[in-house]
């Protein structure tokens, strides 16, 4: 059974109180943005292609900004829009993870 999407990429835009660590406060609408422009722009946009998505808090806040590709639950953190290029160049245009900017598994909140 194939998936409707060949790839998924969510983005962490979570805004927290009380000045605690948060993707919000390191341009993540700006990486989003961005991601979702290059994606459209590639014609990688819609059913059997990408699809990038705004998500809530996924938990990994000391990371953050991030996103995570699935299917395959890769976890990103990336600072501008050349890491975002990379991302969507290398993993959702031919399935190759970006090692550089690999979340390292121990990061949480």
């Amino acid at each position: 059974m194939s998936s409707y999407y060949q790839r998924h990429i969510f983005f962490c835009l979570n805004q927290r109180d009380k000045g605690e660590n948060c993707c919000a406060d390191h341009n993540a609408q700006a990486g989003f943005e961005h991601c979702k422009s290059r994606v459209k722009s590639e014609q990688l946009a819609g059913p059997g292609g990408v699809r990038v998505n705004k998500a809530g808090c996924l938990d990994r806040c000391a990371g953050g900004p991030v996103a995570v590709v699935y299917p395959e639950a890769v976890w990103y953190t990336y600072v501008d829009q050349h890491d975002i290029d990379e991302i969507v160049d290398s993993h959702l245009k031919q399935g190759k993870v970006v090692e550089r900017l690999l979340l390292p598994p121990t990061v949480g909140r």
